[in-house]
């Protein structure tokens, strides 16, 4: 079994317009997508994670011409339904899984530039197939590929999405290196929070990953 990390970024106009009016927007940060599916109809339904200001994202989504329903969940951090009417490309893009023995890994990371980080599960041939199915208009990179070992995958899965995103961001800085290359300070000027919420997180992802070991 192996597996494909690939970044989907969309043209100008983005995948899908209330996900890009979510995205434009400075004060609601949307973290990942938790499931997504396309229904019998045509629409599709949603589940983002979501923090910031979540009546801003109401207020966002209250004005789409292509939201048929929403819900929201949380106050600075919560859950963000939404039931919409996809893009052609979008359409096409779930379609593709549908169409193909691979497995689209949840949850999809979402970029602040509007693009989506998704994981691939299948065979090589059906990897290339998939790959190749995207359609023209998007630009596709490689993030990573390999064999899947679905034991890591599980725990990181494991993981919400802030303590992901800092844990991230401690690897990239060296924070696990010896010495440590970067401090909770400059993890923490990173990713727009405080020096004791990073200490406080990273504790919390060590302690997760320390109990699965020790099972």
């Amino acid at each position: 079994m192996r597996y494909a990390t690939v970044v989907i970024a969309p043209a100008g106009d983005g995948l899908q317009p209330a996900d890009r009016a979510l995205a434009a927007e400075p004060t609601v940060t949307r973290d990942c997508i938790q499931q997504i599916n396309l229904l019998n109809d045509g629409t599709c339904v949603t589940l983002y994670s979501v923090r910031g200001d979540l009546e801003r994202a109401a207020d966002i989504l209250d004005g789409q011409d292509d939201v048929f329903a929403y819900d929201v969940s949380g106050e600075r951090e919560g859950l963000l339904y939404v039931h919409f009417q996809p893009t052609d490309v979008v359409e096409r893009l779930l379609s593709i899984p549908q169409d193909n023995e691979i497995v689209l890994q949840m949850p999809i990371d979402c970029l602040e530039d509007g693009s989506i980080r998704t994981t691939l599960v299948g065979d090589d041939a059906t990897i290339r197939a998939v790959v190749d199915a995207i359609p023209d208009s998007l630009s596709l990179s490689l993030e990573g590929i390999g064999d899947y070992h679905p034991e890591s995958e599980e725990l990181f899965s494991a993981l919400t999405p802030r303590q992901q995103e800092i844990l991230e961001a401690a690897v990239e800085m060296g924070y696990y290196e010896v010495p440590r290359g970067t401090t909770h300070r400059e993890i923490a000027e990173v990713v727009g929070v405080s020096a004791g919420t990073v200490g406080e997180h990273l504790r919390k992802v060590e302690g997760k990953v320390l109990s699965t070991l020790v099972r």
